[in-house]
């Protein structure tokens, strides 16, 4: 993850409204796939508050040699061909699209002569999937989130015997994996209290929020040959928001004795901008040291270069407007401001343990970190920490309260990364209401 000219922080570009921007500056410049009007899907880079069109630099002839076939490979709607061709073409279309759009570039005035081609109003615009996602795993790296959870239900032992020897993860559901703003229908499902006799079905009364970061597959593996951990990370394309919604009512019932299922598969919603590995080199940071006492991992889960920068300096911030708060045009109520840094294991790691046994991987494919949650209240990612259970109610300007979800609630993750000497850049933001 080398530091380069693209990562400057005094570079600006022509296109205004990126300099100074907190998610999409020119050091950015993340993929996703997009639409306007009635136009067909087609992969765009988001800087400031345009999307700049691949599909239609292409045909103006902007691109050549393998950084042409690489945006080609963008064509159609997905990014999965484009993810498999790995680092190497990611790189030199980044380094080609900050030449066309820095504010010093060359072919400035080229490029400024037909930018009402190329860049369109992202608010304009509809977000879609940036790929289509073969296979989802939830991963549960947050070792807060996961102690906190664990002293919820077991206050003598919160963590279970094999958490800190592997990265622990369940398959998901990939089909309902979802676009921030598309709405979250309150599931439906099985739930027995502790008092009622008999289980009884019907809407979740516990919806609650996991807040994650979503990790891109790139470059695949064959069946039965596992990913080295000195290899893991070229296998990463990305990194997105993601909230994997729970149940927790339906979940306390179902879960023993083979884990979540429709606790969790009614939905997951992801931020829908693919922010590179290679915008993110400035903020790589070492693991944070484990606790004295701590196994260490085993010798297939450890490399190096991994320790020392395999984490991430990523700040999250969680908010919550309910209906009420809308109707009074008040400010969104932030809940939490945890970072990257609380999680267990790298995704270097994580992609290391999932093929470990043989699993092939696929370019597209998504996996979620866990909840993060840092040390301390106003770091924790999901409501069950927030009000412990449902015992300490959030207290909101309005006079209401919340232990869980309601109809109508809106919940919106975002998140920047920062490094001093570096310019500021951010994942967008994953927004869901909750409906019935």
């Amino acid at each position: 993850m080398q530091i380069d000219d693209t990562h400057r922080a005094s570079r600006e570009s022509w296109v205004e409204s990126a300099n100074g921007h907190a998610d999409f500056p020119i050091q950015n410049l993340p993929f996703g796939i997009f639409s306007r009007g009635d136009t067909a899907p087609r992969a765009g880079v988001a800087i400031g508050d345009k999307i700049f069109d691949l599909q239609a630099a292409s045909a103006k002839g902007l691109f050549d040699g393998h950084v042409a076939e690489a945006v080609r490979a963008a064509h159609g709607g997905t990014l999965n061909a484009f993810l498999a061709l790995g680092a190497s073409a990611r790189r030199a279309v980044r380094s080609r699209l900050v030449g066309l759009l820095d504010a010093e570039g060359g072919e400035r005035g080229r490029i400024e002569g037909i930018a009402s081609d190329l860049l369109h109003e992202a608010a304009d615009c509809t977000m879609h999937l940036p790929a289509n996602i073969g296979n989802y795993t939830d991963f549960y790296a947050g070792i807060h989130h996961a102690t906190n959870v664990g002293r919820i239900l077991r206050p003598d032992n919160p963590l279970l015997p094999n958490y800190k020897h592997l990265p622990i993860a369940y398959h998901g559901r990939a089909s309902s994996v979802r676009v921030s703003g598309t709405p979250v229908v309150r599931p439906h499902g099985q739930t027995k209290d502790a008092n009622d006799s008999a289980p009884q079905f019907g809407p979740s009364r516990r919806l609650d929020i996991e807040l994650e970061l979503g990790v891109w597959i790139g470059p695949g593996n064959a069946l039965g040959h596992p990913i080295p951990i000195a290899e893991a990370a070229s296998h990463i394309a990305g990194f997105c928001l993601l909230n994997d919604w729970s149940a927790r009512d339906i979940q306390a019932w179902e879960y023993q004795p083979l884990g979540p299922f429709l606790a969790k598969n009614f939905m997951t919603s992801i931020s829908p901008w693919m922010v590179t590995p290679e915008a993110l080199a400035p903020f790589r940071i070492g693991l944070p040291p484990r606790e004295l006492g701590d196994p260490v991992p085993l010798s297939y889960l450890v490399d190096e270069a991994d320790q020392a920068a395999g984490a991430l300096n990523i700040t999250f911030e969680v908010t919550l407007v309910t209906a009420q708060m809308r109707a009074k045009g008040l400010k969104p109520k932030v809940l939490s401001r945890p970072n990257a840094n609380a999680l267990y294991w790298t995704t270097a790691q994580m992609v290391t343990h999932h093929t470990s046994g043989g699993c092939d991987l696929r370019p597209g494919d998504l996996f979620g970190t866990g909840t993060i949650s840092g040390p301390t209240t106003d770091a924790l990612g999901s409501l069950l920490e927030m009000t412990q259970a449902g015992r300490n109610p959030i207290q909101l300007e309005t006079g209401e309260t919340r232990r869980f979800l309601e109809d109508n609630d809106e919940v919106t993750l975002r998140a920047r990364a920062h490094h001093p000497g570096f310019a500021t850049i951010g994942l967008g933001e994953c927004r869901g209401r909750i409906v019935s």
